[in-house]
Formats: C-alpha cells, structure tokens, sequence
C-alpha cells in the first residue's frame, strides 16, 4: 500500500485549481499558491513547465499514484495500440480503487484505496484488497456486507457533486464495469492533459 505524502488540498493550492471538484477546496476562497510567496506574479512557465504540471496534476488526482507506478502505467499505454493520451487515461479508470470512486461507493479516492486496502471490496465475487488491480469490461465490482452500513459509503452515494459516469453501471451496492472510457467521457473537475504527460515522459 502507498501511503500519502502530503495533505490532499495541499495540490489544489499549488495547481491553483480544485481538482476533485470538492466543495471544501482551499481554491474556492483563494485561487494563488500556498505559503508568503503565493500571491507573487508567475513568470511565463516553460514547455518542460506545462508538461510537469500536468503530469502532477494527473497523477496528483489518481490519489498520488507513486512515480514508479505512474510511470509503469505509462509505458504500458506506450505499448498499447491507438492513442498513447487515450491508453493512459483508460488504464487509469481501469484501477480498482477508481471504479470504487466512480461508482460512488466513496466519497473521495483517497477513501476507495482505504477501503479497498481494508478488504471490502468484492470483484466478481472474490474480495480484493489491491487498489491498482486492474477492472476489466463486464466485471462486477460489489460492497462487502460490513461496507454496506459505513457512514463513508452512505456519505459517498448522497454527493451530488458527482454524478456516476456511462461505463459504470449500478445496481445497489453492485457496479459493473462496462467499458474502458475515452478522455472526453471522463468526469474531471478540471482540464487534464494526457497528451503533454506523455510529451514529459518521451523527452
């Protein structure tokens, strides 16, 4: 299990954007960058900048994936036919943890990879405690019996910041997986950027 770092909002502040969406976002009061020097003017960001920051943003969203598991799933999409930008982001709404997200059986990602890490999570009838285990099309993802009754889920599925996207389709505490998405039909908060992720790795 990767453990997390840093303070989750502490990625919005530096993006200068709210990128989950959550209405708690330190960005809704205040759009510069944490610490005394946040409010200073930016100069121009260079190439390498831009593509940085979308590589932390992108991961940054995904929970803060680890560097090395980030860069794994990229050199799977590299690998993959199509679109590099495409595979990369299909791969990532393949994770476990992801789908849990997506299906709103918790409220934020960091609380599906607990979850899914504290064994509550059932795929295809099997239970799995390995967040970036990979979903396939047609599998079933279900809560255990103990996850049915916790406030986190209950919490999760009374969002209504988030709506549940096409391909995941629920049926109580049960989501099939029914297809892997492309990026325009991925619900992000905010503007994310695959194609400058993958000019950062391939430099």
């Amino acid at each position: 299990m990767s453990k997390r770092q840093n303070a989750k909002y502490k990625l919005d502040r530096r993006m200068g954007e709210n990128i989950w969406g959550r209405p708690k976002s330190p960005v809704n009061k205040r759009e510069y960058g944490p610490g005394q020097h946040g409010q200073r003017r930016k100069g121009k960001t260079s190439d390498f900048g831009l593509q940085l920051k979308a590589k932390q943003k992108l991961k940054g969203y995904y929970g803060d994936v680890t560097e090395k598991q980030f860069r794994k799933v990229y050199e799977e999409a590299v690998r993959m036919k199509g679109d590099t930008s495409q595979n990369l982001i299909g791969l990532l709404e393949q994770r476990l943890d992801m789908v849990v997200y997506r299906a709103k059986f918790a409220p934020t990602i960091f609380s599906a990879r607990q979850i899914v890490n504290h064994g509550h999570i059932i795929v295809n009838g099997r239970r799995c405690n390995i967040a970036s285990a990979k979903v396939y099309p047609g599998d079933i993802v279900e809560l255990g019996s103990k996850a049915k009754e916790m406030a986190l889920v209950m919490e999760a599925q009374g969002l209504s910041e988030r709506d549940v996207p096409e391909y995941v389709a629920i049926e109580g505490p049960k989501a099939t997986y029914v297809r892997v998405p492309t990026l325009d039909e991925v619900p992000y908060a905010v503007k994310m950027e695959p194609n400058l992720v993958v000019e950062f790795y391939s430099r």
